[in-house]
């Protein structure tokens, strides 16, 4: 009778051990890879806005960003796939104090990423909007816009093109 029990028991057990080994290895957990790397990030006349490094950790969990601007700022993010909502997260923080959430949702070679609703000083509410795209010549774009609440463009303040570190 023992023996009836226990042969379940090792298989219920490897099915799970299986299944865990890696949970964040998924297409899902896969689509924002293509801005994994070391970049040269520039404008699109070709000056030069800083430097970034972007790494997986945490068993391909998190994708953290390391930016070092050419005007001497800094920020790091953590980006990760929240499989309860299906939805992709950033969380920046840079040296000045800053602190931007973003959530949203992956196309393909292309990832957009959405602020809350945020009271302005010169509006009454807008978002922020981050779009990366991956290009055909091995770039990517990121374009940070501000949005008002209704969905109308208030203005880009960031357009850059990652090119790859050689």
């Amino acid at each position: 009778m023992k023996q009836l029990f226990i042969i379940p028991l090792i298989l219920i057990s490897s099915f799970a051990f299986s299944q865990t080994k890696c949970p964040c290895c998924t297409d899902n957990h896969f689509a924002f890879d293509f801005w994994v790397g070391d970049w040269v990030v520039k404008d699109t006349l070709g000056k030069p806005l800083g430097e970034n490094s972007i790494n997986k950790l945490e068993n391909n969990c998190i994708i953290n960003e390391h930016w070092k601007g050419a005007g001497g700022g800094t920020g790091s993010s953590y980006n990760y796939f929240d499989s309860k909502d299906s939805t992709w997260n950033q969380l920046w923080i840079d040296n000045s104090g800053s602190i931007l959430k973003l959530k949203g949702k992956a196309e393909p070679n292309k990832m957009i990423l959405k602020s809350e609703l945020q009271p302005g000083k010169k509006i009454d509410w807008y978002y922020n909007q981050i779009t990366w795209t991956k290009r055909e010549d091995g770039t990517v774009s990121q374009v940070w816009d501000i949005f008002d609440k209704d969905g109308n463009l208030l203005n880009t303040i960031f357009y850059g093109i990652y090119h790859p570190k050689e």
